[in-house]
């Protein structure tokens, strides 16, 4: 297990790169403690998947260094940082048994029978498949083969990193929360140092202590998930994560106060910057029907059981408010309120509000 540092990293796929949109990878500084569980959240293309493999060794950065426990490991090959890496799909090897697939680590690297008994048990106890041992993988599940897959990857006592590389997708809906609880089980148990990289904010959500939100290259925010829900860094991030996602609405500033057309928006606080673009953000969750408020026109509102989202247009901009309750039919006029204590300024997409304290 070891603390992760990545400084000052860059990356390019092109051999000659001339500014930031031939970089894959902006400039990274970020640190991963010794025994956390990390998510890498962000939108296909974003760069994930580039970081996740110039951590691992298969892809050496243009720039920068990555250290693990302040060693320098940058043009260290992928077998000499000891890591074990669990992929989209599993990779074992039908012919073997489940036993045998889980030993393979562990015989590669020389260990005695004994150890390799005692390791195996403890990790087929752990992901539930003792009475699997036995079997052929060929015969296996799709998801007990991917606890196989994950099994194989967390076998190993000397690793420094373990990480999957959006390990869930080809598993059925209904048995991901299964799987995602038993590797937040499992993360507890060994205290080994996770990185889970996702497009899925629910697989990442739930894993994660602390979540890098990522696009376009960039690290946009990094927080544990209540931070990225309650107070988004960027718009990027109040849009990507939550269902719905963060009203953004567009705005201009007089005297320090933000308008939306003639109305004037409260909002949480001093405005610390200015911007060529300003917007107000708001999460459903925090908007509410009122005897007086912004004017908008219902568009539409879907029952989601305990809740309804109702979506309204105030002008040409839409407007999702979470209601419990009756609510108006499509075509009526409401009031809309925002709850002001979460109710942000942005400007260029940067959180540009500061909250009141006290």
């Amino acid at each position: 297990m070891a603390k992760i540092t990545l400084s000052r990293l860059r990356h390019s796929y092109l051999p000659d790169p001339k500014g930031p949109e031939d970089y894959a990878l902006k400039e990274i500084d970020l640190d991963w403690q010794d025994g956390g569980a990390y998510a890498l959240l962000g939108p296909s293309g974003c760069g994930k998947t580039t970081l996740l493999n110039i951590i691992s060794g298969l892809v050496i950065p243009s720039e920068g260094r990555i250290l693990f426990d302040d060693v320098d490991v940058t043009e260290l090959p992928t077998d000499k940082r000891n890591i074990a890496q669990v992929f989209q799909f599993p990779v074992i090897y039908d012919t073997m048994t489940v036993y045998d697939n889980l030993a393979f680590p562990l015989r590669n690297r020389g260990r005695d029978e004994a150890t390799v008994r005692r390791r195996v048990t403890a990790i087929a106890e752990m992901l539930e498949v003792t009475e699997l041992l036995g079997t052929r993988a060929a015969n296996l599940s799709p998801d007990n083969k991917q606890k196989i897959s994950l099994g194989r990857g967390l076998v190993r006592e000397d690793v420094n990193v373990v990480m999957f590389d959006e390990p869930l997708t080809v598993i059925d809906p209904h048995l991901k929360w299964k799987l995602r609880s038993k590797l937040k089980e499992l993360h507890h148990r060994v205290n080994a140092t996770m990185i889970y990289v996702t497009h899925d904010q629910t697989e990442a959500l739930t894993f994660a202590d602390q979540v890098v939100v990522m696009d376009l290259g960039l690290i946009v925010q990094i927080g544990s998930p209540v931070e990225l829900f309650e107070r988004p860094a960027h718009t990027f991030v109040g849009h990507f994560i939550g269902s719905p996602g963060m009203n953004v609405l567009p705005c201009e500033l007089r005297d320090g106060a933000a308008f939306f057309g003639d109305t004037r928006i409260e909002l949480e606080g001093p405005v610390t910057r200015e911007g060529k673009r300003t917007e107000i953000g708001i999460r459903p969750e925090f908007v509410s029907l009122a005897e007086d408020g912004l004017p908008a026109k219902v568009r539409k509102v879907s029952d989601l059981g305990r809740y309804n989202v109702l979506e309204a247009m105030a002008g040409e901009t839409r407007i999702a408010a979470v209601i419990e309750g009756e609510v108006p039919g499509q075509g009526e006029t409401v009031h809309l309120a925002f709850r002001r204590d979460h109710t942000r300024l942005y400007a260029d997409g940067w959180l540009a509000s500061e909250a009141v304290r006290g």
